[in-house]
């Protein structure tokens, strides 16, 4: 059995980094894909670079590798050391190498080959999960109360007939799912990037973020508004018009109301998965422009009002 010299299939030194490795493997990979390659054995070429990057991107991999390495690498005919136990590798742990590995592979690390595939005259064809695709969208909080789609586009990963990494542009129809929060991620299966040979598509994942309002501010599924009130509104109460995202509505203002005053209108906020949030109105007294009649007024309610709104600081040792 031919021993495999992963480091020199990458062309990288065997104390190179993940960095390094990384993008020898994807320069190797671009240069021999089966889509676009014309070199004539371009499939095999593709395959013992996907296999050495299996090997030498898991840290786990890697040091089994190193270890044999030391014992194979100058062997013509390679043979694992005596008691060595394959790891029996399955290609599990969200590897998107699947299956065809080579018999040196298999003897170092067990598995990973299927029934009949040491038969050599076989054409074998190389399968790989597609890319998934993360990508950001934006949603007005008057959206989480829609029932219809919005259309988003993004970008995927495309190889030219010259073996280049190109994007093409993709359209898709969104519905937002009821109770999102802001920063979530949203999972849409399949519409990643296309896998290779008879690989599964990635798939798309939509990162929620919401975009600020004039007027309300998040706190959970709670929508949180500051209300202006003039001092005789929260002296006296009153009725106001309150803005909501589903419309207007009358809110009545409680006599003797502070500043700072949290009114709750239940139901009014963003939808949750259980239940709806709720809309606080924050009250906030705002003196009017003063001109000589107004403080006269000011002054009057001053001399006969027996108020002292510092009192409680009396009562501090």
């Amino acid at each position: 059995m031919e021993f495999k010299d992963y480091y020199k299939i990458l062309g990288v030194a065997p104390d190179a980094d993940k960095k390094t490795i990384k993008n020898a493997y994807r320069k190797l990979a671009r240069k021999y894909h089966p889509d676009v390659s014309d070199h004539r054995d371009a499939e095999n070429q593709f395959k013992e670079v996907a296999e050495a990057y299996e090997v030498l991107k898991d840290d786990g991999k890697r040091a089994e590798y190193d270890e044999i390495r030391q014992y194979g690498g100058a062997h013509q005919g390679f043979r694992p050391p005596p008691g060595w136990e394959p790891s029996d590798f399955r290609g599990g742990g969200g590897s998107h190498f699947q299956g065809d590995f080579s018999d040196f592979f298999s003897s170092v690390f067990g598995g990973g080959t299927e029934a009949g595939s040491s038969d050599f005259g076989r054409r074998r064809t190389y399968n790989q999960r597609g890319q998934d695709i993360e990508t950001e969208m934006p949603v007005f909080l008057e959206d989480t109360l829609s029932e219809e789609s919005k259309t988003i586009s993004y970008s995927l990963p495309h190889y030219d007939e010259h073996g280049q990494v190109t994007e093409v542009n993709k359209t898709l129809k969104v519905k937002i799912p009821s109770g999102v929060t802001d920063g979530e991620l949203i999972r849409l299966k399949g519409q990643g990037a296309p896998g290779i040979g008879d690989g599964s598509s990635g798939d798309l994942y939509l990162r929620i973020r919401l975009v600020p309002h004039p007027l309300f501010d998040v706190e959970g599924h709670n929508l949180i508004i500051t209300l202006p009130l003039a001092p005789w509104e929260a002296a006296l109460g009153a009725k106001v018009t309150l803005p909501t995202l589903s419309g207007k509505i009358n809110l009545t203002i409680p006599a003797n109301s502070q500043s700072g005053q949290r009114l709750r209108v239940k139901g009014k906020g963003l939808p949750g998965k259980q239940v709806q949030g709720d809309l606080y109105a924050v009250l906030k007294i705002v003196m009017p422009k003063s001109n000589d009649s107004i403080k006269e007024h000011w002054q009057l309610l001053a001399e006969q009002a027996p108020f002292e709104p510092r009192a409680e600081w009396s009562e501090v040792p």
